[in-house]
């Protein structure tokens, strides 16, 4: 059975992990499918946003594999980290906005994936964790990074040091998801959301991602020169030319993707 599923609806991919009967959990194997199938969509130009799930009602991906972290050692420590944290920056950093449709379990390496995703959206049923002090071990897939620039220290502190879970309305409290739908209608939620960005310039939605990402790591002042530069470059394009001509004259933009 394929570990990750690519379906495609329009300008829309839906990128699901496929481990129903391992609670979708992260092995090596399935971390480095994701990223090759998130690499090969960021370059497309048939692909507008990008929605990432889980398989099954369970459970979007309930951590890694812990079989897998076993008697790794350090070096084998440090690399499997870097292996998972490859895959988050690759999806933080895609030109495409990526969207988690979180529908279970978001656990360990699961929270820290919806973490890189640029919108989380939780079913109602969702739970969301970082358990991995229970088990003698540190979150290494980017959660310690993400987490407390995402919903502030003590709240990321206090999830991270008592390994605790969280309901999908606390989440959305402290800012961890953006929106919380009922179970049966999140995904339809989800798209929905997505559609609207995929409607949008192509060219203006990856820019406007960039100026955002980039520009949280840097001072007010890099980032406002960031933002201008990037200002000027969507100027050049006739993408820009067609959505100013449209919206004067009143009609739909020729981009226009649906």
């Amino acid at each position: 059975m394929t570990s990750v599923l690519v379906d495609r609806e329009g300008y829309l991919a839906i990128v699901t992990v496929n481990r129903p009967d391992k609670l979708n959990a992260l092995d090596y194997d399935t971390i480095t499918a994701l990223h090759s199938a998130i690499d090969e969509l960021s370059t497309s130009d048939d692909v507008g946003a990008i929605i990432l799930t889980g398989s099954g009602e369970k459970a979007f991906v309930a951590g890694a594999d812990i079989g897998g972290l076993v008697g790794q050692g350090v070096l084998g420590g440090k690399t499997n980290a870097q292996h998972g944290q490859a895959l988050t920056t690759a999806i933080e950093s895609s030109p495409k906005p990526v969207i988690v449709a979180i529908n279970g379990y978001a656990l360990g390496g699961g929270l820290e994936l919806a973490l890189s995703c640029d919108m989380r959206f939780a079913a109602d049923s969702a739970k969301l964790g970082l358990p991995e002090v229970s088990l003698g071990i540190i979150p290494g897939y980017g959660g310690t990074q993400r987490l407390p620039r995402l919903v502030g220290m003590g709240n990321a502190l206090q999830m991270i040091l008592t390994g605790d879970h969280i309901g999908a309305e606390d989440a959305l409290r402290i800012g961890l998801v953006n929106a919380v739908f009922p179970a049966a209608g999140l995904l339809d939620g989800v798209k929905k959301i997505a559609m609207r960005i995929v409607s949008r310039g192509p060219q203006a939605v990856a820019l406007a991602k960039q100026a955002a990402r980039r520009g949280a790591d840097m001072s007010l002042e890099q980032g406002l020169e960031l933002e201008a530069d990037l200002f000027g470059a969507i100027s050049s394009t006739e993408e820009m030319d067609e959505g100013l001509k449209a919206f004067l004259e009143k009609r739909k933009p020729g981009w226009l993707r649906s």
